[in-house]
């Protein structure tokens, strides 16, 4: 059997994730891609892969894999417990498995979502020179199943390991920097509002979108009734929907939207808003 791994046991989402197809708005297609890149680059780092490789997110962990041939993996996010054959096994360093050896993840704890490398890179056939599994529009690999079998890239590099590398870890409240604009004017004293208002993570959130629980920002008098012509959107835009109550698009966001984006949050924010579970606090602090 060529090199290989079969999907045995998945959580409530894993999907196959590179670095995403960029560059596509123009045809109506998200950027897609891991949502927590330093992570997927990481993993990919230690068993020797490109940073670009194909590799595994599971989100809240659960997922149980056995390697149909020789390889190399490495699992990196949060705190997660991971095993092999049923022994202990470390995160964020190479692990090797044999022929049969059956790699298992725990629930994770202080985040969402876990990153899987394998040595080679998933090897699925590309979809506009990327392997990643988009939600909204449908493009990439299906979720994983149980019973999946998914081929594996031949390796080209040996595994890299580090001294010390520690889990990441998502913080209690996330304080997300906002860049104002482009419709900042659509809202009364937009930094003012941004400052002072106090949200938490949405259960109703996943990779189109961080949606906010609380305050909602109100607009200005001039355009409380008016209707914005659909626009291009980036990601990381922060739309204002009719509730008032902030969206923060992550990767799988569409390439245009019809509500006001009253800022963009800071890329380095981004990993951080992928490992954010509901109920997190969140402030949003305006930059000027």
């Amino acid at each position: 059997m060529s090199r290989s791994l079969t999907v045995l046991r998945t959580g409530p989402q894993a999907l196959i994730q590179d670095l995403g197809r960029p560059g596509n708005a123009h045809l109506g297609v998200p950027p897609s891609g891991a949502l927590d890149v330093p992570a997927l680059t990481l993993a990919n780092r230690l068993v020797g892969n490109p940073e670009s490789a194909a590799g595994i997110e599971a989100l809240l962990g659960r997922i149980q894999l056995r390697a149909n041939g020789s390889c190399t993996v490495a699992v990196t996010g949060p705190t997660v417990p991971v095993s092999v054959n049923d022994h202990l096994a470390d995160s964020h360093a190479p692990v090797h498995l044999h022929e049969g050896d059956v790699l298992g993840l725990g629930a994770p704890v202080g985040g969402l979502r876990c990153y899987i490398a394998v040595s080679g890179g998933i090897d699925v056939p590309p979809q506009l020179s990327s392997r990643a599994t988009d939600i909204l529009s449908g493009i990439g690999p299906d979720p994983l199943r149980a019973d999946d079998v998914l081929p594996l890239g031949e390796p080209r590099d040996l595994p890299v390991g580090v001294d010390v590398l520690s889990p990441s870890k998502a913080p209690d409240q996330l304080v997300v920097p906002v860049l104002l604009g482009p419709r900042e004017d659509w809202f009364d004293d937009p930094a003012g509002q941004l400052a002072a208002g106090r949200w938490t993570v949405s259960q109703q959130s996943n990779r189109v979108g961080l949606r906010l629980d609380g305050d909602a920002l109100g607009r200005a008098a001039a355009f409380a009734s008016r209707e914005l012509p659909s626009e291009g959107v980036v990601t990381g835009s922060v739309q204002v929907p009719a509730n008032g109550r902030p969206v923060l698009f992550l990767a799988d966001h569409p390439v245009t939207g019809g509500y006001p984006v009253i800022g963009v949050v800071t890329a380095e924010t981004l990993p951080l808003l992928a490992q954010a579970r509901p109920g997190t606090p969140v402030r949003l602090h305006p930059l000027r």
